[in-house]
């Protein structure tokens, strides 16, 4: 390990040969040392033996004592291997950056909206997969009875954060009925079900998407409502 400032100065043969093989020797082993060379060139390689850094040297050649270097790379001389630091861009051959050897917050991947190229492992593409696709319907949700807070062609608004499952019944009556559910976005205004009675009670079933809206309008009153949620 050495480093010069390879300026041969005008002098003795054998003190010349001595400098130029100094300057050979700071050459081929990257002018490693603990810390950076006095005398600096643009784009000069060092060696940082303190941080086991490779480092260029700007191309300006601009900066003070360990300052206008540039990291090319990790080596670990513990493994004797050439490690990528995290962060690093992957550019195009004009500098535009395509993507990024590095990680990226979970929640970036969990909102599905970032467009840089990345390392991914994959707890978190687990984790971006479970926060954007929902359980299904009967998944952690159980049978509710909702009777007592329900109202006959009353709207009602799914606000759970998934779908629900209702099931309704109204009323017998003699010379039969019919009980209809209603589903929509902005208002319960789409036929979803029908049922129909005759001497017995009329019954449906449906599902309700999050955030909709839904009501159940029995001909002859409710008898029963449960939902699945």
């Amino acid at each position: 390990m050495s480093q010069h400032d390879f300026d041969i100065a005008n002098q003795t043969a054998s003190a010349a040969r001595t400098d130029i093989n100094n300057a050979l020797k700071a050459l081929a082993s990257l002018s490693s040392e603990a810390t950076a060379p006095t005398t600096t060139y643009a784009n000069m390689l060092w060696y940082d033996t303190t941080n086991n850094i490779l480092k260029m040297r700007n191309n300006a050649n601009s900066g003070s004592e360990g300052i206008g270097w540039i990291n090319i790379g990790y080596l670990d001389q513990g493994a004797e291997a050439f490690r990528i630091f995290d962060d690093t861009q992957v550019v195009n051959t004009s500098g535009t950056q395509t993507g990024l050897i590095g990680d990226q917050a979970t929640a970036v991947w969990e909102a599905g909206t970032g467009t840089t190229e990345s390392l991914v492992s994959p707890a978190k593409i687990k984790a971006a997969i479970d926060a954007n696709v929902s359980e299904g319907v009967g998944e952690g949700q159980t049978w509710q009875d909702m009777i007592a807070s329900r109202a006959n062609n009353t709207q009602y608004q799914n606000t759970t954060g998934r779908p629900i499952m209702v099931s309704a019944a109204g009323n017998s009556v003699s010379g039969g009925t019919n009980i209809l559910a209603y589903v929509g976005t902005a208002s319960a205004n789409v036929e979803a079900a029908r049922g129909s009675g005759y001497f017995g009670q009329p019954a449906l079933q449906f599902i309700v998407p999050d955030q909709h809206y839904y009501k159940v309008n029995a001909g002859n009153g409710l008898a029963a409502w449960a939902e699945l949620r």
